[in-house]
């Protein structure tokens, strides 16, 4: 009988020697309705998740009315992948180590395209070929800005047979997306736009603002709230600091090596590559290079939970919130990850039974990202929460401790009414 190899880290017997956090930076549970057994079950889910060996790296971080409950790393940034040897430079993760968010830059870009519908500058509602008119090509005049945050815009993958590299070149794929004939009419099919749909809407910020993205994000998000690290790509001086990915895991074999392929125009090894290339920490790519520490996506779910405002500041209306988490369709199956999603308009919605991010969670809005990244806010019980992995796998011994840590914060996190 042949034995799949699984990838995995070496995982110390101490966890205590690879694990950093501020006590000062964490409240006391009673504070926000929790005790301290409770607080110490969900992190000891994380530690579970750290021992399944698939992440070198893990940072997380659990708002509870608005105040931090856990704010810890564990594992190492750089130098512990499944490939290195015990020689090998180690260097530990901390919760100001930033990392790729992956899809999860898809709820921020949303949040953006919204931002500018607040403004009077777009209309979500308006077609694409309006602020971008070379779009019109090849049956795509009617496809909505709408429809691309909703996944239902048709252009779910990237032309066949192109070079991964492309996405280092926002012009050429944007004018690919222009030309490709979508799949479907517009709004017809929900299908997610893994990489797609995030350069057509970085491109009509740029044709609305005379603007990229990453310097409207600079001026609408991240200066107004102070974040240090949240856009996408990250300055050259803070390169070194940037968690390394990691692929492991199972291998995967058909058919979910072609549907991985197909959706983002790559093999699941070339992604984890591709991700750890220099060029992919300098270009802006707004459906995957977003860089954040979990505090501050935390810190930017928690605005939403507050309606647009955050320590004083204001940066959305809350109407504006009310659109972006509004489910737009009943629940179907995706016709590119081919399992059941329900979507607003630029957010992964929670379920009940189960959900995206854990049991009875149909309230809570946000994204995921590859893989086994996880950051949402629930408004039944008031928290605001990010999962941060290094460590690229699909399947692996990581997916009960994963499923454990969900249910966990579900449960710990008490419900309050809704209505």
């Amino acid at each position: 009988m042949k034995v799949i190899p699984c990838k995995i880290i070496r995982v110390p017997d101490d966890l205590a020697s690879v694990t950093s956090y501020k006590p000062a930076d964490e409240v006391n549970p009673s504070e926000v309705g929790m005790n301290q057994e409770e607080v110490q079950a969900i992190w000891a889910g994380v530690e579970d998740l750290y021992r399944s060996g698939i992440h070198p790296a893990i940072s997380f971080c659990l708002r509870r009315q608005g105040k931090v409950v856990l704010k810890r790393a564990i594992g190492h940034a750089r130098g512990n992948g499944p490939d290195d040897t015990p020689n090998t430079e180690k260097i530990l993760a901390t919760p100001d180590t930033p990392l790729c968010l992956f899809s999860v830059s898809k709820a921020v870009t949303a949040m953006l395209i919204h931002l500018l519908d607040e403004r009077g500058q777009i209309h979500l509602m308006d077609p694409v070929g309006h602020y971008i008119p070379e779009f019109v090509a090849s049956g795509k005049e009617n496809i909505t800005i709408h429809h691309i945050l909703s996944h239902r815009g048709g252009i779910p993958v990237p032309p066949r047979n192109i070079d991964p590299e492309i996405i280092f070149n926002h012009d050429e794929i944007v004018q690919l997306l222009c030309k490709a004939k979508p799949v479907s009419p517009g709004g017809r099919r929900t299908a997610y736009h893994a990489i797609t749909g995030g350069f057509i809407l970085g491109e009509i910020v740029r044709r609305v603002t005379g603007k990229d993205i990453r310097e409207f994000m600079r001026e609408s998000v991240q200066d107004p709230l102070g974040f240090h690290s949240f856009n996408y790509g990250v300055p050259e001086k803070d390169t070194n600091r940037v968690a390394i990915n990691y692929y492991t895991g199972i291998p995967l074999m058909f058919p979910l090596t072609t549907i991985i392929r197909r959706a983002i125009g790559a093999s699941w090894e070339d992604a984890v590559r591709i991700s750890n290339d220099l060029r992919f920490l300098q270009v802006i790519i707004p459906s995957a290079n977003l860089f954040s520490t979990a505090d501050e996506v935390s810190r930017f779910f928690q605005l939403l939970l507050n309606k647009g405002e955050l320590d004083g500041m204001r940066i959305f209306n809350p109407l504006t919130i009310h659109h972006a988490i509004m489910e737009v369709g009943k629940p179907e199956i995706d016709r590119t990850v081919m399992i059941p999603m329900r979507y607003g308009a630029g957010m992964i919605l929670g379920n009940k039974p189960i959900g995206m991010y854990g049991p009875f969670t149909q309230y809570a809005y946000g994204h995921i990202g590859f893989s086994n990244i996880f950051c949402w806010a629930d408004p039944e019980r008031d928290i605001a929460v990010s999962l941060l992995t290094t460590g690229k796998a699909m399947l692996g011994p990581h997916l009960i401790p994963l499923a454990r840590l969900l249910m966990r914060i579900s449960r710990y996190c008490k419900r309050k009414p809704m209505y």
